[in-house]
């Protein structure tokens, strides 16, 4: 039986949407407000959904304690309460759009989680907007 479980997790974090090629006004034009030289900051809502055969053993897709602790480690720590521009070193070279940020969150996860599951993410920047890694 192949089923789909979810996890909800929530982190807090500042960025800038600012491209180093690009001039300050171009920058502007394209980010506005979320090109604040002095950042700006985020309530994430994050939804990872994983997808599998249930362990009949068990009764369970995956243990949703596991998954859990997986994200506190490998996601909350690494992202709540930082300035992803400055504190996460993926961002380093890579603009932390919500796109972005899911598709590294993606990574982190898939690192962790054995290859049997389907993995997606559902980022939340804002209640009405939302992206989803992979698609």
């Amino acid at each position: 039986m192949r089923v789909a479980a979810y996890r909800k997790a929530h982190f807090n974090a500042a960025h800038r949407l600012h491209n180093p090629k690009w001039s300050e006004e171009k920058n502007k034009e394209m980010f506005g407000l979320c090109n604040n030289e002095y950042y700006h900051g985020h309530n994430y809502e994050l939804i990872v959904k994983v997808v599998g055969e249930v362990d009949p053993e068990t009764g369970y897709l995956i243990d949703l304690k596991y998954l859990s602790d997986v994200i506190k480690e490998h996601v909350e720590k690494k992202l709540d309460h930082k300035n992803l521009n400055i504190e996460v070193p993926e961002f380093k070279d890579l603009i932390p759009s919500a796109e972005h940020i899911a598709f590294v969150i993606h990574g982190w996860l898939r690192e962790q989680l054995d290859s049997k599951y389907d993995l997606q993410v559902r980022l939340y920047e804002t209640p009405r907007n939302f992206v989803e890694y992979p698609a």
